[in-house]
C-alpha cells in the first residue's frame, strides 16, 4: 500500500453517551489505520513478542462483545462460536503461539468488529447517561482498544520491510533547558484516585489514599537519547558494576548493546525508516535493566511510583492533587505529545506548558518510564467488573511504567495509570527519569 500517516485522533475527557459515541468512533479509526495494510502484514507473525495483527484486530471485537453486548457474562453466546471466541482468550493462548491457530482472516474480523460495534451504538442509547457507572463498561473497553492500538504500533516497529505507517506529524521544537534535579519535599499527598474523581479510572489505580514521602529529586526531563550514547561510548553495556546480578546474566544471554533498533552508526530504524539518532529526543526502546543500570552509571536510581505520581501531580502551594501535571484542564497539543500521530517522542523542552507544579517536564506522554515500584494493590483494592484485568498479576515479575507515551491514545492514560511489564521488555515504548535521594548519597557523580 502506498506510504501514510497514521490516523489522527482528538483527546477528550468523555461524558455521556453522546461523547462515548464519538470516543467509540475516534478510536475505531485508529484500529482500522494502523491495520490498513495487506493481508501477509496482518497475518504474518513479526516478532514472537507480539501477535498477528489479525489476532489484536479480532480480539478488540470480542472483548467488546463480551463486555458490552453480553454484559460480561461469558456463558452467553457470543457473535462468535465458542469454538472461534476461545481463540482470542489472551490468557489461554500465549503470543507466540497465536499465529497457528485458526483464526477469523482480516475481511472476516473487520466484518465481526462492525457488527459489534454497531450493536453497540444502538444499544448506546439505552444506557442510563446521568452516571458514570452505567457508562464505566463503555470506557474500559475503550481504553481496551487504545491500548491494542499502541500494542499494534509496538508490532509495526517490529516487522521488517519498507514504511506502512508514514513518518508521523510534525512536533513542537524544543528548547534549552538544564538536565537538572527538582528537589520535591518530603510529606504527605494523595496517591491514587476514587471514582468520583476519575470516573473511568481502572482498579489497580484506586482508591486515593494518603502517603507520605520523603524529599528526593527528580530529573526535570527524560533521559535524552544523547545522554544515553554517552552511557554506551562510556562502556556501560560493558560494565557489570552498573548492573544488578539478574540485569547483567540477562545482557549477557540478550546481547545487548545499545538500546533496541539502535545501530553501531548513530542511526536507528523508526517503522522502517532509518535515520540519525535525535539527540535531544527522550531515549526509547530501552529495557528495566538497562533503565536500573543506566541510573547506577549515573550516579543515580530509578524513582519509586509513589514518588512518580507525587512529582506528577501535587501542588503544595494549594495542598491538592492536580487532575494533570499541568492542572485540571484537558489535554490539548500544546501540552503532551499524546495521541499516536507523531510516532515518536518529542524533544525534551518540547511542552513548557506541560509542566508540574514542581516544574518536572514531560511527565504524561512520549515514553512509558519505569520506576523501581513492583506491581502489587493499592491498599484497599477491590477488583472492577473484569477481575482479571490486575489481580492476576499482583506479585509477579513485573516493574511498573508511568506516564504513557506518544501512542497512547484517548483516555487511556492518566497520571494514577499504572502499567506493567516484564523487566527484560523494550519493544514498547519505554524510557526513563532518573531520581536522587536528597543527602547526596546518590547523586550524580560525573557519568550524566
Amino acid at each position: 500500500m502506498a506510504e501514510r500517516d497514521a490516523a489522527a485522533t482528538v483527546l477528550e475527557v468523555p461524558g455521556g453517551r453522546e461523547a462515548a459515541a464519538r470516543a467509540l468512533e475516534a478510536v475505531r479509526r485508529r484500529t482500522l489505520a494502523v491495520t490498513d495494510v495487506e493481508e501477509p502484514e496482518l497475518t504474518a507473525q513479526h516478532s514472537p513478542l507480539m501477535s498477528p495483527l489479525v489476532w489484536d484486530l479480532a480480539h478488540i471485537g470480542q472483548q467488546e462483545d463480551l463486555w458490552l453486548l453480553r454484559g460480561g457474562d461469558s456463558a452467553a453466546q457470543g457473535l462468535l462460536s465458542c469454538r472461534v471466541e476461545q481463540l482470542y482468550d489472551a490468557f489461554e493462548h500465549p503470543r507466540a503461539s497465536r499465529v497457528s491457530l485458526p483464526l477469523l482472516g482480516p475481511d472476516e474480523a473487520r466484518r465481526y468488529l462492525a457488527d459489534v460495534r454497531g450493536r453497540v451504538v444502538s444499544g448506546l442509547e439505552r444506557v442510563p447517561d446521568d452516571t458514570a457507572g452505567a457508562l464505566f463498561p463503555t470506557h474500559m473497553v475503550l481504553q481496551h482498544e487504545q491500548q491494542h492500538v499502541e500494542t499494534m504500533l509496538a508490532t509495526h516497529q517490529l516487522r521488517d520491510g519498507v514504511p506502512v505507517l508514514g513518518s508521523g506529524t510534525p512536533l513542537p521544537p524544543g528548547r534549552d533547558l538544564p538536565h537538572d534535579a527538582v528537589l520535591v519535599p518530603g510529606g504527605p499527598f494523595v496517591l491514587g484516585v476514587d471514582g468520583h474523581d476519575e470516573p473511568w479510572s481502572l482498579d489497580n489505580e484506586r482508591p486515593a489514599h494518603v502517603v507520605d514521602v520523603p524529599s528526593f529529586r527528580i530529573g526535570r526531563v527524560p533521559v535524552t537519547n544523547a545522554e544515553w550514547q554517552r552511557f554506551v561510548e562510556a562502556g556501560g553495556y560493558a560494565e557489570p558494576r552498573w548492573w544488578s546480578a539478574r540485569g547483567w546474566e540477562h545482557r549477557q544471554q540478550a546481547g545487548l548493546e545499545r538500546p533496541l533498533f539502535w545501530g553501531a552508526d548513530g542511526t536507528r530504524r523508526r517503522f522502517g525508516h532509518h535515520e540519525e539518532l535525535v539527540p535531544d529526543e527522550p531515549v526509547q526502546h530501552v529495557s528495566w535493566f538497562e533503565a536500573e543500570a543506566y541510573a547506577a552509571w549515573a550516579g543515580a536510581r530509578l524513582p519509586t511510583e509513589q514518588e512518580w505520581e507525587k512529582a506528577c501531580t501535587w501542588d503544595p502551594a494549594l495542598g491538592r492533587r492536580r487532575r494533570w501535571p499541568w492542572g485540571d484542564s484537558a489535554w490539548t497539543p500544546e501540552l503532551a505529545n499524546l495521541g499516536g500521530e507523531a510516532l515518536r517522542p518529542a524533544p525534551v523542552g518540547a511542552y513548557a506548558a506541560g509542566a508540574s507544579a514542581y516544574g518536572v517536564e514531560q511527565m504524561m506522554g512520549d515514553v512509558w518510564e519505569w520506576t523501581s515500584s513492583p506491581f502489587e494493590p493499592w491498599p484497599g483494592f477491590a477488583p472492577m467488573l473484569y477481575a482479571q484485568y490486575s489481580a492476576p498479576f499482583f506479585g509477579g515479575d513485573y516493574r511498573v511504567l508511568r506516564g504513557g507515551s506518544w501512542a497512547v491514545g484517548d483516555g487511556a492514560v492518566r497520571p494514577s495509570f499504572r502499567n506493567w511489564d516484564h523487566p527484560v521488555r523494550r519493544q514498547i515504548f519505554t524510557g526513563l527519569r532518573l531520581a536522587w535521594d536528597v543527602d547526596g548519597a546518590d547523586r550524580p557523580e560525573g557519568g550524566a
